[in-house]
């Protein structure tokens, strides 16, 4: 199968394979639409199965920041950098710096910053490369570095929202979350909710990041395996995508999802699951939303924490609107999201 007829291949504007044999890097960057600003997402890190399986995440994820962005009112377009891990192998300065050369080779259509398996130190190395990178260390009082609290700051915000449709309540005090992934975003949301009052239920294949978590604050932990289907108040998916599923959906007893990860739909179809079982749906680039405006405004510059928090905070309304708009009509809330994003990148084009 060639990409053009791959299943998950959008009219991305551009696929870039990486090869650098000093260092053994390996990556793809997708690069989906420029129309609203240069492709914008963060650079991923991880130990594919295969790299068809690379190549699906790339295509996914890039297509999801152009979602993302548009209906955050970024000046972004979306694109997405994936590097194949070998867990073997060291992630290198020289690998990293490799990489900066690559983003750097697109002139400025692709603008990277840390995701899963890249920190705020590896951006560093990246930028001695190029200049079209964010995510970077703070300076000051300006807006920058690390946008994991910011990304969790959102999903808190958004799953206050959820909680006030679905169930009718004002406050997360007393009720029961389950997070699955405690790693930066869902360590960071873990303590938000713990301090609003909600009994935590984690999950992670990492346990030094369980044994972080469960230091700081009281939290129940459960297998992998069985995160989904806690019974709960509210799931906050926070660790890969592809989580909700025909056969995942049918088991799940919270009756809110609301999270940080991204493409957390292994389908469209499985957001009107969702809607016929009465599980009221985040759709996930609309609430994870905080770390890519956290970087706009580091990328863009002259901005400030105040300003960053003033934008991220828009995002719980921009559910309800979606909330509203699903229990009138009677759609799921991924399509409703979708549509709207379409609807604002449509315009940017006229």
């Amino acid at each position: 199968m060639g990409v053009f007829d791959h299943a998950e291949f959008d009219h991305h504007e551009a696929l870039h394979f990486i090869s650098d044999e000093p260092t053994g890097l390996r990556a793809i960057i997708a690069v989906h639409s420029t129309t609203l600003g240069p492709a914008a997402g963060g650079c991923r890190r991880w130990s594919y199965p295969s790299e068809s399986d690379a190549l699906t995440d790339a295509l996914r994820l890039s297509r999801g920041m152009t979602y993302k962005n548009a209906v955050a009112e970024l000046p972004f377009g979306g694109g997405k950098a994936v590097i194949l891990s070998d867990d073997a192998a060291a992630k290198s300065p020289e690998l990293l710096a490799a990489f900066g050369r690559a983003v750097d080779s697109l002139g400025g259509s692709y603008v990277t910053a840390e995701d899963v398996g890249m920190s705020v130190d590896d951006m560093r190395y990246v930028q001695q490369q190029t200049k079209f990178v964010s995510g970077l260390p703070q300076s000051g009082d300006s807006a920058g570095g690390d946008p994991s609290p910011w990304t969790a700051l959102g999903v808190h915000l958004g799953i206050e929202a959820a909680i006030k449709v679905r169930l009718g309540l004002e406050s997360l005090d007393g009720l029961s979350v389950a997070v699955q992934g405690v790693g930066h975003v869902g360590a960071h949301l873990c303590r938000l909710l713990h301090e609003a009052g909600a009994k935590l239920v984690i999950a992670d294949v990492n346990r030094d990041n369980l044994d972080a978590v469960t230091a700081a604050m009281p939290a129940k932990v459960v297998a992998p395996a069985e995160i989904l289907f806690s019974d709960v108040d509210v799931l906050a998916p926070c660790a890969l995508g592809n989580v909700l599923t025909a056969a995942t959906i049918s088991r799940i007893k919270a009756r809110v999802i609301a999270g940080a990860a991204n493409n957390q739909l292994s389908t469209l179809a499985d957001g009107a699951r969702l809607s016929a079982r009465d599980i009221l749906y985040a759709p996930d680039y609309v609430i994870n939303a905080g770390g890519i405006i956290n970087v706009s405004h580091e990328y863009y510059g002259g901005s400030s924490d105040d300003r960053v928090r003033a934008d991220v905070e828009k995002i719980p309304l921009r559910l309800e609107t979606l909330f509203a708009q699903a229990n009138a009509s009677g759609r799921p809330t991924n399509e409703l999201a979708d549509e709207y994003a379409r609807r604002l990148i449509a315009v940017g084009k006229q």
